[in-house]
């Protein structure tokens, strides 16, 4: 296959499923929505996520992404608060969605009726991230009752989001919080909320057996992701040892392989991206360069599989990398490898440029 690709081993992905979910339902009943956005929902995982025992939702945050993948039977979690310019195509082909704002629920609804559909949604509430929801607690229960009053919109549930954007750490304290607006909720407007979804991959930390944090028993529901397709809670960044962290790997080629000075000739300005490099002289080095760039992949978010390499730096096309400790190793045309973390793989598949290799 041609380079660049990203490769994909599915057995591994496989085991690191079974283990985590079982681990997760061994601790209380709890549903998994697998989220698929760090993979582009790409037709081929969603295929193993769709028949995997273990996971009962897929969600992601792109509707083409479920648009693509119509005919999966999971059902179907819209993980980003909708567009408004979406919602026609969210009732369409969502199940559930996740919402903050009532103009857009009551948008959600008109469109349901249009289509003959009862639309389930899950109310976000912020508990301190920032992020999305509602922030007050009044305010989650004006909004409650503004719902209950919508014809063609059920609330399943409600939903909090911790760590993506202000890094806070679900804590056994923040995640009751969710689950008394729950039963507050419950016994103010006599309904049964099924779906109370306590965060992602940051939260299964609390079900391990060394930590003073426990999941709440309300909490019915997580959003896992990461730790699926790289092994690890994201709360901390601890590996599970049971789990594989090179479920997927990078791979490029060397287009060349020349010995150079390590440092610019002439006066530095500044690159295509507006910024000053600065550069450390090592004298003469060997300099290889491989097909990928900044327009595929942040060079800070990759590292070589062969540690004796180390990336000098990049532009939009070409990946520089030291290869002075292995120069003998190495020609033009050899294949260079490298380990990816979350945003290098949700950048990799969102790269048209970057070729999809599976192993089955």
């Amino acid at each position: 296959m041609k380079n660049p690709r990203i490769v994909v081993d599915l057995n591994k992905l496989k085991e690191n499923i079974d283990f985590l979910t079982s681990h997760i339902k061994d601790h209380q009943d709890i549903s998994v929505t697998a989220i698929t956005k760090s993979f582009s929902a790409h037709p081929e995982i969603i295929e193993l996520y769709d028949n995997c025992e273990g996971i009962d939702y897929l969600g992601d945050s792109r509707i083409e992404n479920f648009i693509k993948n119509e005919s999966a039977s999971k059902e179907k979690v819209l993980v980003r608060i909708p567009m408004m310019t979406e919602v026609e195509e969210v009732v369409k082909y969502v199940d559930i969605s996740f919402n903050s704002e009532i103009e857009v629920i009551k948008k959600l609804n008109e469109e349901a009726k249009k289509q003959g559909k009862t639309h389930k949604i899950l109310l976000m509430v912020d508990l301190g991230d920032l992020r999305e929801g509602i922030f007050e607690e009044e305010d989650v229960y004006t909004v409650v009752g503004q719902i209950c009053e919508l014809d063609n919109i059920e609330l399943v549930g409600l939903g909090v989001n911790l760590t993506c954007y202000g890094a806070v750490i679900p804590t056994e304290n923040i995640l009751q919080t969710l689950v008394d607006y729950k039963n507050q909720i419950e016994e103010r407007f006599d309904v049964t909320l099924s779906m109370i979804s306590g965060g992602n991959s940051s939260s299964i930390y609390m079900l391990g057996q060394d930590t003073k944090e426990n999941l709440p028993k309300g909490v019915t529901n997580l959003r896992i992701g990461e730790a699926f397709v790289l092994g690890r809670e994201t709360a901390y960044g601890k590996d599970y040892k049971e789990m594989h962290q090179d479920v997927f790997t990078l791979t490029t080629e060397i287009v060349e392989y020349k010995t150079k000075p390590s440092y610019p000739i002439g006066e530095v300005g500044v690159d295509a991206f507006g910024n000053k490099p600065t550069f450390v002289d090592k004298g003469l080095m060997k300099r290889g360069i491989v097909g990928i760039g900044k327009q595929d992949v942040d060079d800070t978010a990759i590292v070589p599989v062969d540690s004796r390499l180390e990336i000098i730096g990049s532009s939009s096309d070409h990946l520089i990398i030291d290869f002075t400790k292995a120069s003998d190793d190495y020609k033009v045309g050899d294949e260079v490898s490298f380990h990816i973390d979350y945003g290098s793989l949700l950048s990799c598949f969102t790269s048209e440029y970057v070729k999809k290799d599976f192993i089955k």
